[in-house]
C-alpha cells in the first residue's frame, strides 16, 4: 500500500515554499530517515526523509515547483527495499556469469544508459548542463550505474577536466566575453533582496564611520589563545570582543537596541545579537540569545556552531527570528570600508572591516599599528546623531582597553 510525503507543516509567517532538490528518484530504494528531497522556504531549507524502508513510488512535484503545508509531493512504498535489493543482488550474480565479452557489451550500454537525458534526474542534468560536462567521464555510483547529484559535485570538486566535446548538432559554446547564463534566483535571495529593499525605502538609513586600534585584542588573543582553546575546546576570535563590546553600548544607548513598531518605539530589555553568516544559499542572521549573559567562550562556540550549521544548509527557523541588533563583519572577506543597510525591524547595524598596518599618531610620534574601520548604519527616526556617534564611540573604547569590558566599566 502507498503512503502519501506531503510537505510538512511550514514555519509562521511562511506561506508556501519550493521543492529544491529530489535525492531519490522513483524506484529507488530508501531507508528509514533517509532524505528523499530538500524544500526551500525563504527562510530555511527543510529536509523530508523517508517514514520506513521501501521504495519512492512516484514524484507529483517536480524541483521547482511551488507548494504548500501538507501538500502530497510523491507517493511512497514501504517494505520494498528489500525485495529490490534481492533483485539487484541476483542481477548482479547473472552478470558476474557472463563472458568478458558480455560485460565489455554491458559496460557500454551502461554508460549509454547513464548519458541519456532519459536516465539523469533533474538536478543531476543541470549540473551537467552549467559545467558542460561529459557524463561518460564521471564515475557513478548510483543504483543501476545510475548518475547521481553527489557524483557530478564530486566531479567537479576534483578539479577533472570532462567537457563534452562538441558536435554539430551541439555548437561548443564560446568562451569569450559575451557568454551569460540565466539562472532563477533562490527564495533566500529573492527574500533577501524585498527585505533590502524594504529597508532602504522605509528607514532613514545613515551611517558614522570610526576606526579602531585592535593591537591590545590582538595582544590578547595571541597570549592566551592556546590557553583558551585547550580550556574551552574553541578558539578564541576577535568577534567574541566585539558582541561584549556592543552589549556593553547598547546597555548605554538603549534607542539602538530598540525598534520602531507603527506610531510606537519599542525597547527590548534583552540583547539578542544577529551575526551575518554568509552560507551557500546566500547571507543570513542567525542570533545569539542573550548575548550579555553568556561567557566569551560560550559566545565563540555560538558562532561556530552557526557557521557549521549555515554551510550545512542546517540552520532553524528559531536560529533566525528576532534579534534586537546586527554585526556584520565584512573583513573576513577583505573590505576594507562599507555602509551596512539594517535588518528590519532593528534599527542598527554594526559593520566590521580587515585590520591592516596604518600610521597613526600617539604621544606626537607617527608609529604603525593594526586598525580597522568600523561602520554604523542606523535608522534616524529613532535614533539622533549625538547617540550614534557615542556608541560606535563606546565600542572603539572597549576594544582598544578590553580589560573594561572584564571590568564592567
Amino acid at each position: 500500500m502507498s503512503t502519501e510525503i506531503k510537505v510538512p507543516v511550514l514555519p509562521e509567517s511562511v506561506a508556501d515554499a519550493s521543492i529544491a532538490t529530489w535525492h531519490k528518484q522513483p524506484g529507488d530504494a530508501c531507508e528509514r530517515d533517509e532524505n528523499l528531497v530538500d524544500i526551500e522556504t525563504d527562510k530555511v531549507v527543510l529536509e523530508v526523509v523517508a517514514p520506513e524502508d521501501g521504495v519512492l513510488e512516484e514524484i507529483i512535484k517536480q524541483e521547482g515547483d511551488t507548494v504548500t503545508a501538507e501538500e502530497v509531493i510523491a507517493k511512497f512504498k514501504a517494505g520494498a527495499a528489500a525485495d529490490t535489493k534481492k533483485e539487484a543482488s541476483a542481477s548482479s550474480d547473472s552478470s558476474n556469469k557472463k563472458s568478458d565479452d558480455k560485460k565489455q557489451d554491458t559496460e557500454k550500454t551502461t554508460s549509454s544508459d547513464k548519458s541519456s537525458d532519459d536516465v539523469l534526474s533533474p538536478a543531476v542534468r543541470r549540473l551537467v548542463n552549467e559545467h558542460n560536462l561529459d557524463v561518460s567521464s564521471i564515475s557513478a555510483t548510483g543504483k543501476g550505474g545510475r548518475l547521481t547529484k553527489e557524483d557530478v559535485e564530486k566531479h567537479i570538486k576534483s578539479g577533472k577536466s570532462s567537457s563534452k566535446p562538441a558536435t554539430k548538432d551541439e555548437p561548443e559554446l564560446s568562451a569569450g566575453p559575451r557568454e551569460e547564463k540565466r539562472v532563477p534566483m533562490t527564495r533566500l535571495r529573492k527574500r533577501i533582496a524585498e527585505r533590502l529593499v524594504d529597508a532602504q525605502q522605509t528607514a532613514a538609513i545613515l551611517t558614522t564611520f570610526n576606526d579602531v586600534n585592535m593591537k591590545p585584542v590582538m595582544d590578547i588573543r595571541a597570549k592566551y589563545k592556546e590557553q583558551f582553546q585547550k580550556t574551552h575546546d574553541v578558539k578564541l576570535g576577535f568577534m567574541s570582543f566585539f558582541v561584549k563590546a556592543t552589549v556593553e553600548a547598547l546597555k548605554r544607548y538603549p534607542a539602538v537596541n530598540a525598534s520602531i513598531d507603527g506610531d510606537d518605539i519599542v525597547y527590548h530589555g534583552f540583547f539578542d545579537v544577529g551575526i551575518a553568516v554568509s552560507g551557500p544559499r546566500g547571507l543570513v542572521v542567525p542570533v545569539i540569545r542573550d548575548a550579555d549573559q553568556l561567557s566569551m567562550a560560550e559566545i565563540e562556540k555560538t558562532i561556530m556552531e552557526f557557521g557549521q550549521k549555515a554551510q550545512n544548509n542546517q540552520l532553524t527557523v528559531d536560529d533566525l527570528t528576532g534579534g534586537t541588533f546586527t554585526v556584520s563583519n565584512g573583513g573576513t572577506f577583505g573590505s576594507l570600508m562599507s555602509t551596512p543597510i539594517i535588518n528590519p525591524p532593528q534599527s542598527g547595524i554594526l559593520g566590521m572591516h580587515r585590520t591592516e598596518m596604518r600610521p597613526v599618531v600617539e604621544n606626537g610620534e607617527i608609529v604603525a599599528r593594526p586598525m580597522m574601520y568600523l561602520a554604523f548604519s542606523y535608522d534616524h527616526r529613532i535614533i539622533d546623531g549625538r547617540e550614534s556617534v557615542g556608541f560606535l564611540k563606546t565600542i572603539k573604547d572597549y576594544i582598544e582597553d578590553p580589560a573594561r569590558i572584564l571590568l564592567e566599566l
